[in-house]
C-alpha cells in the first residue's frame, strides 16, 4: 500500500478553504497513471509547532501507481507548486503539503529528499489518525510499532479531531 498524508491551512484563489484544496489535488492526482484508491476523512489539526497560523486541515490518501516512489514524490512536490507552494521556510502556512509517508512498508533511508517511511510520522497526530482509518492493521515499517500503540504514545496536546463523518472511497 501506498500512503500520501495532504494538508492545508489556507485558501487558493481558484479552489477556495482548505477542505477544497484537498479535493481538488487529490483529483488532480487521480490521473490514469497514479490512482487514488480512497481518502479518510478530513481532520482539522493545530499548527505544528503551535503558532498563531490557522488550523489545518488534515488527511490521508491511499494511491496505485506503477511509478516507483521518486517519481511519486516528484508529481507531489509539482503539484504542490501548482498549487503556489514554494519550499523555504520550515512549517510556513501552506496551500498544500503532500507527503509520502509509506510505500509497500518500503525502508529507505534519506537519499535526494526521499525518506521512507516519513521520519516524522510517528510523532503527528494528523497523520496517525487519518492513517488509522485506512490501515488499521499498519506497522510502522522500522520499529514495527502498531498504528494504535503510535496514537496512544502521543504527547499530550496532540489533537486531530475530524470534521466527517466517513472515509471515501475514490474508485
Amino acid at each position: 500500500m501506498i500512503f500520501i498524508a495532504l494538508g492545508s491551512n489556507l485558501s487558493h484563489e481558484l479552489y477556495g478553504p482548505p477542505c477544497r484544496v484537498l479535493e481538488e489535488a487529490l483529483g488532480q492526482l487521480d490521473d490514469g497513471a497514479l490512482s487514488v484508491r480512497r481518502r479518510s476523512r478530513w481532520y482539522r489539526s493545530p499548527p505544528w509547532p503551535l503558532s498563531d497560523q490557522p488550523w489545518y486541515v488534515n488527511g490521508v490518501a491511499e494511491l496505485e501507481t506503477s511509478d516507483g516512489p521518486r517519481d511519486t514524490l516528484a508529481r507531489l512536490h509539482d503539484l504542490e507548486a501548482a498549487f503556489g507552494r514554494r519550499r523555504g521556510l520550515r512549517n510556513a502556512a501552506r496551500v498544500l503539503d503532500l507527503d509520502l509517508i509509506d510505500w509497500h512498508g518500503r525502508v529507505l533511508e534519506e537519499l535526494e529528499g526521499l525518506c521512507l517511511p516519513h521520519p516524522r510520522m510517528q510523532d503527528r497526530d494528523f497523520v496517525l489518525r487519518p492513517l488509522a482509518e485506512l490501515a488499521p492493521d499498519w506497522r510502522h515499517p522500522v520499529t514495527g510499532r502498531s498504528i494504535g500503540d503510535l496514537i496512544a504514545d502521543l504527547p499530550p496536546g496532540s489533537e486531530a479531531e475530524p470534521i466527517e463523518d466517513r472515509v471515501s472511497s475514490l474508485r
